[in-house]
């Protein structure tokens, strides 16, 4: 009987790969994605929305229940997750934790899913209008 090796991973190394499976959006294609249809989806906690300030343009869907309500198959989802081909774009604060959200969605087949470099500060240090 062989027995496994538990091969020891960084967070570092989990968002490196994440990113790699991504088409991750700077915040100056933010405005044309949204033109073509894609959703911005901004998963920071209330918190820190309410310190930092709110996008307008996104739907709010907190990182905790956000698996749920954009997988087309689950109760619980929202009314814009119609299919597996919706343009998901993933905003928090920094542009950290929306790539592992994003990779989570493509996990569940949600293969345009995405999001943007530098978070929500990307997107206010840009043209884009909050």
């Amino acid at each position: 009987m062989t027995m496994a090796v538990a091969v020891r991973r960084t967070i570092a190394d989990v968002l490196a790969e994440a990113r790699e499976r991504l088409r991750r959006l700077s915040a100056d294609e933010v405005p044309a994605a949204l033109e073509r249809g894609a959703i911005l989806v901004d998963i920071r906690p209330a918190a820190q929305r309410a310190e930092e300030g709110d996008v307008p343009q996104a739907l709010v869907i907190e990182r905790n229940v956000l698996e749920w309500r954009l997988d087309p198959a689950s109760d619980a989802r929202i009314p814009q997750a119609t299919d597996h081909d919706v343009e998901w774009v993933i905003l928090c604060s920094e542009g950290y934790t929306s790539s592992l959200a994003a990779a989570s969605l493509q996990d569940l087949g949600l293969h345009k899913a995405t999001d943007v470099v530098g978070g929500y500060w990307a997107l206010k240090n840009s043209a884009f209008p909050l």
